[in-house]
């Protein structure tokens, strides 16, 4: 069901593939169960790793006649992907396909550990390909458009994404991470309408603009910002003072360096992000019990591939907190939509009982047009409690009182999340800006940072 021709400039067609987008929901689950099964057949044959781990559960391939039926099945996580790397080198014994047909590799970052490589045959890196293309296609991209591409491409899985905007016939800009003071030249040099980066950098490249004298309005062209990589994509309030800052949407996409680029994205109605149904199975599971949880409610993802063949991943258990609707779209695509990443399980902070996440505060702390919008989470250990502090800065301009700013803050935090918690107030440009991913919580009782 994919295009071999890009669609022409100036086509008013809505849909990537219109057959496939706006499918019943029914038939989304048919079609996830007839890949599963073939799929779930093709990693016990081919990878030893599977076949050992499925024989050791007591369960087969064959006995999937629903898609409820996988939660029989065992899962994988990060440490086990790294573990096997480890063992079997180069890519572990995972993988259900021999080196030969392997045409390329991404690789994680490796902050937690030893980064893990990512396989691709060459019918994996095409179906990725066009699922980006149809992404980039309900995000409002067209052939017209010159997209600059501001991703790191060293062995980083959002590099090739720029081949989906090729694919739709946009004019590509290479950029990868160059300094901002020469991405800012080259967009106003090619006038740019489209940028992917993520949600922090974007805040940091617009407030480089201005400072250095852009106008974001009239000196550049940008009409779409794409982010990954950052919760804050999928924060109301994060996108729009991105959005007020450059005078362009933004459309959260999401995606992992195991997988894909982008297992999903927002449509230009940003009304969550739509899921690659047909090529990812989605589980969101209570993290404790491994149950599934209401459609609706958070749990941790939990993904299953339904055709990439270098390495399946069955079951593959991510951290991310997230939520899903099935309610339909206004844009007419049917498919599952993610109401972003609310956090991570690693970054969840237990305060007297009451878990937050750094995107919690964040949708506090960019409601306020006083603040700058950067924020750092303090977490430190008095008299054997945890006490959390959240600093924020004020505006340049700002006429008020420190004081009275501070408890306005302290009082939608106390509402938003229900806990208590000291705001400091600093200056303009007192915390750190991000280049990349932000650094949000400075956890002192332990001395790591998240």
């Amino acid at each position: 069901m994919t295009l071999s021709l890009r669609p022409e400039p100036g086509t008013a067609r809505p849909f990537w593939d219109a057959e496939l987008e706006t499918q019943s929901r029914e038939q989304w689950r048919a079609l996830a169960l007839s890949s599963l099964q073939s799929h779930l057949r093709r990693a016990y044959e081919g990878s030893p790793f599977y076949r050992r781990s499925f024989d050791t559960a007591g369960v087969h391939p064959d006995q999937v006649k629903s898609l409820e039926d996988l939660r029989r099945f065992p899962f994988i996580d990060k440490k086990i992907l790294r573990d096997r790397q480890i063992a079997v080198p180069p890519f572990g014994d995972l993988c259900a396909v021999p080196e030969r047909d392997i045409v390329y590799i991404s690789a994680s970052s490796g902050s937690t550990g030893v980064p893990t490589a990512s396989p691709f045959t060459a019918g994996d890196f095409d179906d990725w390909i066009d699922y980006e293309a149809r992404q980039f296609w309900s995000s409002g991209l067209r052939p017209e458009d010159r997209y600059c591409h501001s991703l790191n491409f060293s062995l980083f899985i959002g590099g090739p994404c720029v081949l989906g905007a090729q694919k739709l016939g946009a004019l590509t800009i290479h950029a990868g991470t160059v300094p901002s003071d020469r991405l800012l030249n080259i967009l106003k040099q090619f006038q740019a309408t489209a940028i992917w980066t993520t949600p922090s950098y974007a805040w940091h490249l617009g407030e480089t603009a201005v400072k250095e004298g852009l106008d974001l309005k009239n000196d550049l062209a940008i009409e779409r910002i794409f982010v990954a990589g950052e919760p804050g994509g999928s924060i109301p309030e994060t996108r729009a003072r991105i959005e007020e800052l450059w005078g362009a949407s933004v459309y959260d996409y999401y995606g992992l360096s195991d997988i894909f680029g982008s297992c999903a994205g927002m449509c230009e109605h940003k009304d969550g992000l739509h899921w690659a149904e047909d090529h990812i199975h989605v589980e969101v599971l209570d993290p404790a019990s491994g149950e599934p949880v209401a459609l609706g409610e958070r749990g941790e993802l939990v993904l299953t591939t339904l055709k990439k063949s270098a390495r399946p991943m069955v079951r593959f258990r991510t951290g991310d907190i997230v939520s899903f609707t099935d309610a339909p779209c206004a844009c007419g695509r049917t498919s599952l939509r993610m109401h972003g990443v609310h956090g991570r399980q690693d970054d969840m902070l237990i305060i007297k009982g009451v878990n937050i996440f750094p995107s919690d505060v964040e949708a506090a702390v960019r409601q306020d047009r006083d603040l700058t919008g950067e924020y750092l989470l303090v977490v430190d250990r008095v008299d054997h409690l945890d006490r959390l502090a959240i600093e924020v800065e004020y505006r340049h301009g700002f006429n008020g009182t420190l004081d009275e700013l501070a408890a306005r803050i302290e009082r939608r935090l106390k509402a938003l999340t229900g806990v208590g918690a000291q705001v400091r107030i600093l200056a303009p440009d007192s915390l750190p800006r991000a280049t990349h991913k932000a650094k949000r919580v400075d956890d002192r009782r332990s001395g790591v940072w998240s």
